[in-house]
């Protein structure tokens, strides 16, 4: 539920959703979960959340997903550059937020293949970006710094200028001694092969 504190005010959320699921043979994002599909969980779960806006970004067989998601209440963007890779739909994003929301302070970025995501972990990156300054506040899981990830707008050049398969984790490299982390249990648990899906589904 949108809670009225207004540090939540200045944060945007951009669900990264454009790959082909290659290693799965069929659109992850359309994977039954929790009485509906991957993405759709993503998205009530970002509506959940006090954050706003919602943007999700769209590539491979958007027709087919559109149909069969609800996204009433978030924005969706069409990445026409999907193939590239996960950079130029993290490129997509910020400039359509920047476009939609300029007055924007920061954003986190989500993948829709996370299912352990909740809307207090994304309101959780808020509170600690606010309580301890830092420009970028990642998840911690494994000994990985991931997603969902914030970012503060110092970064959005930097955003931008993303190219490849990378995403943002360079970012995250780039600046590991310096940014913060909060705990996601399960946050290592993805979906990128049939195997992974059957798991989950246990």
């Amino acid at each position: 539920m949108a809670g009225k504190d207004k540090i939540y005010d200045t944060c945007g959320i951009i669900i990264l959703a454009a790959g082909r699921s290659a290693r799965l043979g069929s659109p992850k994002q359309l994977l039954p979960y929790a009485d509906k599909n991957l993405l759709q969980h993503s998205i009530d779960v970002a509506v959940e959340s006090s954050v706003k806006p919602v943007i999700v970004i769209l590539g491979s067989e958007i027709e087919e997903i559109e149909r069969k998601i609800d996204y009433s209440g978030v924005i969706i963007a069409k990445n026409p550059d999907w193939e590239s890779g996960m950079a130029s739909s993290v490129v997509c994003g910020i400039k359509t937020l920047n476009k939609l929301h300029p007055d924007i302070e920061s954003v986190i970025l989500m993948v829709c293949d996370q299912p352990f995501v909740t809307a207090g972990l994304l309101n959780d990156l808020i509170k600690r970006q606010k309580e301890s300054g830092s420009s970028i506040i990642a998840s911690s899981y494994d000994d990985i710094k991931g997603t969902p990830a914030l970012f503060h707008k110092k970064h959005f050049p930097e955003l931008v200028s993303l190219k490849g398969d990378t995403g943002a984790r360079s970012l995250l490299k780039k600046y590991a001694e310096t940014l913060q982390t909060i705990p996601f249990e399960k946050g290592g648990i993805d979906i990128d092969t049939i195997e992974d899906y059957r798991i989950l589904a246990k």
